[in-house]
C-alpha cells in the first residue's frame, strides 16, 4: 500500500499531500531523501531505502525541471509495489497543467489523484495477468534496487535507472553497483585509446633523446688517442675533489639546511633547530584568485565546448536555435555535452563512478527544462555541473576547529582528534602541522603516540614534539593502542592540555585486524573527530579507501551507532598539478569535508581547501 505522495518545490514549499493516504510517517524518510540525494547530486539514482525503528521504506521521485516541482512516493519496501512510477509519471503530467505559481492549496486535485492511482493499479493488475515473468522480474528488479545512505562502494547489488523525467524508463548496465552510461564504448573511448596515444608520444621522445654508444666508440676509433687517455686515467687516481656552491655577488648568506639534532657531549641531544622560526602558517592566509584569470578560463571553455555543436549541427543551424531558444531539453540534447564533461573529470583523476553519478544527476536537474535565447546546450551543462561540484565541495556543517576546542575547554575536557588512514599517507607529519598551526591560536597540544606497530613511529613523532616543544604522551610498542589513548586523554586531562592529537598506525582498508583494533580505539575513546588522511594522488582508490573504512568502522564496532569518518585531510596536494580529482571523490564517496590540504614538507604548509578554484580546475 502507498503510505504517502507528496508534490513541492525545489525551495520545499509543499503544494500537495495525500489526505486520502493519511498515514504518519515513522522517522523523517522525506527530509533524509532530501539531504542524502537530492542535495547531494545522486539524483540519478531510481529509488532510496530509508531504514526506521518499526519500519522500512522505499522512495520514488521525479523532477518537473521546467516548472522547479518534485513528486515523491513513499511505500512499505516489504510490497514491491510494481504501479508506483507509472503513477508517478500520470501525477506528474496532470498536475503539470493544474500549476499556478501563484497558488500554493491544490484541494481539487484529490479527485484527480483518486482516478489516476486507481488506473495504475489496473494496469498494474492487468500486466500481472497477462506477463506474469515479466512482474517477477519487476519485482526482483525493485528488491535489488535502492540507494542506502553511505553505501557508495558497498557490494549491495544496487542498480540505478536513467529517467527522463517524463515517465521514460532508460537502459540499464549494472558494474558493481554503479551505473555505466548506455553506450558501451565510452570507456573504450577514454580509455583505451588515449592510453595508446600517450605511450607512443612517451616512446618517440625517448627515442629521439636516446644516446648512442656505437657512434661514440667509432669516434674515439678514429681519433689516435683514445688509449692512452684511458691507460692514463686508470694509472693517476685523482683526488675527490667537493663541488663547491657558486657564490653571486647579490646573493645573500647561505641557509642552514641540516636540520638534525647533534649529540653533545654528555650524550644528550641539542635541540638545533625550534619550529616557531618558521612563520605563520598557511591556514590562516587567503588565497587570492585573480578575476581575469577566471575570465579568460571561462571564454576557453565556452569556445571549447561550442566547437562540438557547430560541427554536429551546422552553422546556421545552431545559430538559429540559439537566438529562437529550444521548447525543452531532451536526453538526446545532453549526451554530447555531458560525455564531454564526464571525459574532462576523469582526466582530472575523478573516480570513473563519480564522474558517471554526477553526469546523471546534472542530466537529471536539465531534462525537460527550457533552454533560453542566445544560450547553447553546452553552456547550461557546463553552469549546471559547476553547480553541482560547488555544491558537493562546500562544507554543510561547520568546520572551524577552533571554535570546537574552546567549547570543550568551557566544559574543562580536550578535545579529541584521531588521524587514521592507510599506509605511507603522511600522518603523523601533518599531525605535526595541525600542531604548529594550533600552537599559533594560543591552543596548547599534547601528542599521543599511538602508531604501536610501526617500527621508528614513536622516535619520529618524538622528534616532532621536540621541535614544536609541546608535550608528547608514549607507552613504546607492541601495546594496545586504544589503551594509550585512553591513558593520554586523562594524562591531558589533568595537565590542562586544549587538544590531544591521536596519531594511529597506517592499515590498509583490507587488514581487519588492524581496523578492528582501530575501530575499538574510537568505541573506547570517543574522539570529537575522526580525520581521515588521504593522498591527493589515488584516483579509483579514494572511493576504494573511505568507502572500506566506512564500512569496516561501521561493521567492527560494537556500538548501535557507530562512529564514521567525519573530516577528510589531503596530502601531497603540491606534486598534482591539475589532477585535482580525489578531492571531489573522496566528498562525494562519504558526505565528509576536506577539512585540511597538505602543500608541502614544513610546518607552515597546510591549508584550507578553496572550493571555487578546485571547481576551476577541474572544468578546465
Amino acid at each position: 500500500m502507498l503510505e504517502q505522495l507528496l508534490i513541492f518545490t525545489r525551495g520545499g514549499l509543499i503544494l500537495w499531500t495525500c489526505k486520502e493516504l493519511g498515514n504518519a510517517l515513522k522517522g523523517s524518510p522525506i527530509d533524509t531523501l532530501i539531504r542524502s540525494c537530492l542535495l547531494e547530486e545522486r539524483s540519478g539514482a531510481s529509488s532510496y531505502n530509508y531504514d526506521a525503528p518499526g519500519a522500512s521504506y522505499s522512495l520514488k521521485w521525479t523532477f518537473h525541471n521546467d516548472l522547479g516541482l518534485v513528486f515523491v512516493a513513499v511505500y512499505q519496501r516489504i510490497l514491491h509495489l510494481l504501479y508506483v512510477e507509472d503513477l508517478l509519471a500520470a501525477v506528474k503530467r496532470e498536475f503539470s497543467q493544474l500549476y499556478d505559481p501563484k497558488r500554493t492549496v491544490y484541494r481539487d486535485f484529490d479527485e484527480t489523484f483518486k482516478q489516476l492511482k486507481f488506473e495504475a493499479e489496473a494496469r498494474a493488475e492487468d500486466l500481472k495477468k497477462s506477463n506474469p515473468v515479466f512482474a517477477r522480474k519487476q519485482q526482483a528488479t525493485l528488491q535489488g534496487q535502492g540507494h542506502r545512505p553511505g553505501s557508495e562502494g558497498k557490494k549491495n547489488g544496487g542498480s540505478l535507472k536513467n529517467d527522463d523525467g517524463d515517465g521514460k524508463k532508460g537502459n540499464k548496465l549494472e558494474n558493481g553497483g554503479f551505473v555505466v552510461a548506455n553506450d558501451s564504448n565510452l570507456k573504450k573511448s577514454s580509455g583505451g585509446n588515449n592510453n595508446h596515444s600517450v605511450n607512443g608520444k612517451e616512446n618517440e621522445s625517448s627515442n629521439v633523446g636516446a644516446f648512442d654508444v656505437n657512434r661514440l666508440h667509432k669516434l674515439r676509433a678514429k681519433s689516435g688517442n683514445g688509449k692512452k687517455t684511458d691507460t692514463v686515467v686508470s694509472k693517476a687516481e685523482p683526488k675527490k675533489v667537493v663541488k663547491k656552491n657558486r657564490v653571486w655577488d647579490d646573493s645573500p648568506r647561505e641557509t642552514k639546511l641540516d636540520f638534525t639534532d647533534h649529540v653533545g657531549s654528555d650524550g644528550d641531544r641539542k635541540v638545533d633547530f625550534l619550529a616557531k622560526e618558521q612563520g605563520e602558517s598557511m591556514m590562516d592566509k587567503e588565497e587570492i584568485l585573480s578575476s581575469d584569470s577566471e575570465a579568460e578560463e571561462e571564454d576557453d571553455d565556452t569556445g571549447k565546448n561550442s566547437k562540438p555543436d557547430a560541427k554536429k549541427k551546422g552553422w546556421f543551424s545552431s545559430m538559429f536555435q540559439s537566438i529562437a531558444g529550444k521548447a525543452n531539453l531532451e536526453k538526446s540534447d545532453l549526451e554530447p555535452a555531458l560525455k564531454a564533461l564526464k571525459d574532462r573529470l576523469m582526466t582530472k583523476n575523478v573516480a570513473e563512478e563519480i564522474a558517471e553519478k554526477l553526469c546523471e544527476s546534472v542530466a537529471a536537474s536539465l531534462e525537460g527544462k527550457k533552454l533560453g535565447s542566445f544560450t547553447r546546450i553546452s553552456s547550461t551543462v557546463h553552469a549546471a555541473m559547476e553547480e553541482a561540484l560547488v555544491r558537493i565541495l562546500t562544507p554543510r556543517r561547520s568546520i572551524d576547529i577552533l571554535r570546537d576546542v574552546h567549547a570543550a575547554k568551557e566544559q574543562r575536557k580536550p578535545y579529541v582528534v584521531v588521524f587514521v588512514g592507510v599506509n605511507g599517507v603522511g600522518k603523523s607529519t601533518n599531525l605535526a602541522k595541525v600542531a604548529y598551526w594550533l600552537l599559533q591560536h594560543n591552543v596548547s597540544v599534547m601528542m599521543a603516540a599511538c602508531d604501536t606497530f610501526r617500527s621508528g613511529a614513536v622516535e619520529q613523532l618524538r622528534t616532532h614534539a621536540r621541535r614544536l616543544q609541546i608535550p608528547i604522551f608514549e607507552k613504546g610498542y607492541e601495546k594496545d593502542p586504544a589503551i594509550v589513548a585512553k591513558e593520554a586523554i586523562q594524562e591531558a586531562s589533568r595537565n590542562g592540555s586544549d587538544v590531544v592529537l591521536v596519531d594511529t598506525a597506517g592499515r590498509m582498508q583490507d587488514n581487519e585486524p588492524l581496523m578492528r583494533a582501530l575501530s575499538k580505539l574510537i568505541y573506547l575513546n570517543n574522539p570529537d573527530l575522526v580525520l581521515f588522511v588521504g593522498e591527493a594522488l589515488v584516483g579509483n582508490d579514494a572511493v576504494d579507501q573511505l568507502s572500506k573504512f566506512n564500512q569496516k568502522l561501521a561493521d567492527l564496532s560494537t556500538s548501535p551507532t557507530p562512529r564514521l569518518i567525519d573530516g577528510i585531510l589531503l596530502t601531497k596536494f603540491d606534486t598534482i598539478d591539475d589532477k585535482v580529482g580525489a578531492a571531489l571523490s573522496m566528498v562525494y564517496i562519504s558526505g565528509a569535508p576536506v577539512m585540511f590540504v597538505g602543500c608541502g614538507q614544513s610546518y607552515t604548509d597546510l591549508k584550507k581547501l578553496n572550493v571555487k578554484s578546485i571547481v576551476k580546475t577541474l572544468l578546465k
